[in-house]
């Protein structure tokens, strides 16, 4: 995230004459576009090796520069010299990864094949540099003479600790252990990913019988229609794995063996043939128990949770205890519910896992007289997007300004200019919302170019989404999950346009607080007072009736029982994946069966996610940390409080305060020390009880 010509740093000046490839390849030149964004029309997958190795040899020698200087090591000549190496290399992996996630092919995944072991190498060739290692140890032990500010202080911890984590104190042996521990993980992560792209995108759905749409509405049927015709299969229904497909078909469908059949299409993926993934998860969990001890520690949560706000293991189950006692009885409160209205249709039939959404509307309906079919009228994209920007307007006063004819990866792609409230430039946002084949499923923000240097290089976000699409008659229509994915995707993006600090190191956040600052955002999706913003009917423009508002709130913890129930099974089957202390390869499917049946899983709610198809833990750096969206709930939920306390949603000292005290620091001071600064206290998990509707 970053804007003008500013990019141009990040090219060294070559010596000699050009060489004529390098000419041709878009990263070896400085990009002339609007804020110097990525050319992506220029940029074919060729380049990406060619600049990818010259990215890795030009930091070779950045590293070199450092390494053999004959001046004493200082802040400046070793870890801000270290902190500054790279630019060209983070260039085009930042380019590479936004395609990868987004907008992959074939091509691109033979080159992220190819690379990935060459990525992993470079990064032991610098954290297992043993001159590099010296250096940046002596500018620590003189840190206290060396009369640093706080965020050189802090980049300074940083970096230490991060060369000691990344195995720097080992000894040869270990090291070259290490190395290969290391090449082995990234190949691992990479065919883990594709397989799981491949089973998800191979599964079809495939109706041609009008009959087997009974229950479906309108809408659902014309994108499963439209989704078919696309496919080449014209006058069919196609569904899929992606979410605006499968869970519309598992809520509304009465065709209980077609929801089955999707449902366990969906459990099963990854189980066999080409796109098993049980081997290598398994395979990844020893390397890492492996890899824990060899730098000292007991298990992987450990090492990984030692740079959270949890700090270990015991602290995050404490606190998914916590909640999950709660959940699981509301669960199954839920659960009696769900069968005897299931009985009165259905005498004899026992609830099953295909049959819960489906059954969970009907009592929604009867209950609250609440059908979503009939809130997505007034949660049309463009709408909901245009009321988050309105949302940020009111809380930070920025404005976002549609810029036409910008350089996109697709069509599909929308880019906005931020802006202050006193017109300065703060960044762009990149928002891509619709499923694609080459398009990872979930939601997520990225980055095309992260903040840095007090923004005078300029951010550029992007979020990424797989909604549900519009139709030949109707734009898209969300659904409320929807809406709060888009606000949470959105909270991100403002976090990282906002960070204000000198470091791109200290941009990001750990795991079990980055959460924060998306989450927080969902709060403000259903207030009343902001659903006037939004939430009008995208044909007669009527804004959503005060009844339609009042009965979502009398519904609105419905349901919380399986929600947070099926998502704390995925986070305590990372965790107890992650405490593992020795490297017996284990069996996949009964590891997690014993896992879940110890936490006393009702099996009408499948764990979120399932050992085979949990990409966050294997392949997306989310190991012994998918906790971090509950403890992040407990952060939002008594954040947001200070909010409500203030009796006004966008209380100016307070907005000022989180922007400040939070959103603008990244990690440049540790995360819990920031919660306290702009809370005033720890935080308290009773909020996020009571707004689940668990206590």
């Amino acid at each position: 995230m970053r804007t003008l010509t500013a990019l141009s740093l990040c090219l060294p000046a070559m010596a000699g004459a050009p060489d004529p490839a390098q000419v041709a390849n878009p990263f070896f030149t400085e990009w002339k576009t609007p804020f110097g964004v990525p050319p992506f029309a220029e940029i074919k997958e060729a380049h990406f090796v060619p600049a990818m190795k010259e990215g890795i040899a030009r930091q070779k020698q950045e590293i070199l520069a450092i390494t053999t200087s004959k001046a004493k090591p200082t802040f400046k000549n070793t870890i801000e010299a270290l902190e500054q190496s790279g630019q060209f290399l983070e260039k085009v992996s930042i380019v590479f990864g936004a395609l990868s996630s987004a907008e992959t092919n074939p091509a691109l995944q033979a080159i992220n094949r190819e690379i990935s072991p060459l990525r992993s190498a470079h990064r032991d060739d610098i954290n297992l540099n043993a001159a590099l290692w010296l250096r940046v140890k002596q500018v620590w032990e003189g840190r206290k003479a060396a009369k640093l500010n706080p965020e050189q202080a802090r980049l300074l911890e940083v970096t230490y600790k991060g060369f000691k984590r990344a195995g720097a104190d080992l000894t040869e042996a270990q090291k070259t252990r290490m190395r290969a521990i290391n090449a082995e993980q990234a190949k691992l992560g990479v065919d883990y990913g594709d397989r799981l792209l491949k089973a998800t995108k191979d599964f079809k759905l495939i109706l041609d019988r009008t009959e087997e749409l009974a229950g479906l509405p309108e809408g659902v049927r014309s994108a499963a229609a439209m989704a078919a015709t696309k496919a080449g299969l014209e006058g069919k229904w196609l569904f899929t794995l992606d979410g605006p497909s499968i869970w519309p078909f598992l809520q509304y469908s009465e065709n209980r063996d077609l929801r089955k059949r999707l449902l366990m299409g969906y459990l099963e993926r990854c189980q066999s043939g080409a796109t098993d993934t049980k081997e290598i998860a398994s395979r990844i969990a020893v390397l890492r128990v492996e890899k824990a001890q060899l730098l000292g520690y007991k298990t992987w949560a450990d090492f990984i949770l030692e740079e959270n706000m949890a700090k270990d293991a015991k602290g995050v189950y404490g606190l998914l205890e916590q909640v999950w006692n709660p959940a699981l009885a509301k669960a199954k409160a839920e659960r009696s519910e769900l069968q005897a209205m299931m009985d009165k249709e259905q005498p004899g039939q026992k609830l099953e896992a295909w049959d819960w959404r489906f059954y969970e509307e009907k009592v929604r309906k009867a209950k609250f007289d609440l059908d979503e079919e009939a809130l997505k009228p007034y949660f049309a994209l463009d709408k909901v997007r245009a009321g988050a920007f309105q949302v940020a307007g009111k809380l930070y006063g920025l404005t976002f300004t549609e810029l036409k004819d910008m350089p996109v990866y697709n069509a599909e792609v929308k880019v906005f200019e931020v802006k202050e409230k006193d017109g300065r430039h703060l960044g762009l946002l990149y928002t891509d919302y619709h499923p694609r084949p080459g398009k990872r499923g979930g939601a997520w923000c990225g980055s095309l170019r992260p903040a840095r240097d007090h923004h005078k290089i300029n951010p550029v976000a992007t979020n990424v989404c797989n909604f549900t699409r519009p139709t030949a008659d109707k734009p898209a229509l969300l659904t409320p999950d929807e809406v709060r994915t888009l606000f949470h995707e959105f909270g991100h993006a403002i976090h990282g346009l906002f960070y204000a600090g000198q470091y791109r190191s200290l941009g990001g956040a750990p795991r079990d607080f980055v959460e924060l600052p998306s989450q927080i955002m969902e709060n403000w999706s259903m207030e009343p007072e902001v659903l006037k913003l939004y939430a009008t009917h995208y044909q007669t423009g009527e804004i959503i009736p005060a009844a339609l508002v009042e009965r979502m709130k009398k519904a609105g913890t419905f349901g919380e029982g399986f929600a947070t129930t099926e998502y704390m099974a995925a986070s305590l089957l990372d965790l107890d994946w992650h405490t593992l202390t020795d490297t017996k390869v284990q069996d996949v499917n009964a590891f997690e069966k014993a896992s879940l049946d110890k936490w006393g899983l009702i099996p009408e709610i499948p764990s979120r996610y399932r050992t085979p198809y949990f990409n966050h833990i294997w392949a997306s750096g989310y190991s012994a940390g998918y906790y971090a969206y509950i403890w992040s709930a407990v952060l939002d939920s008594d954040a947001f409080q200070a909010f409500k306390e203030k009796g006004n949603l966008y209380d100016p000292a307070t907005a000022k305060a989180f922007r400040k005290e939070v959103l603008e620091k990244g990690q440049t001071a540790e995360p819990a020390k920031l919660f306290h600064t702009f809370r005033g206290r720890d935080p308290k998990v009773e909020a996020l009880l009571v707004k689940r509707g668990l206590k």
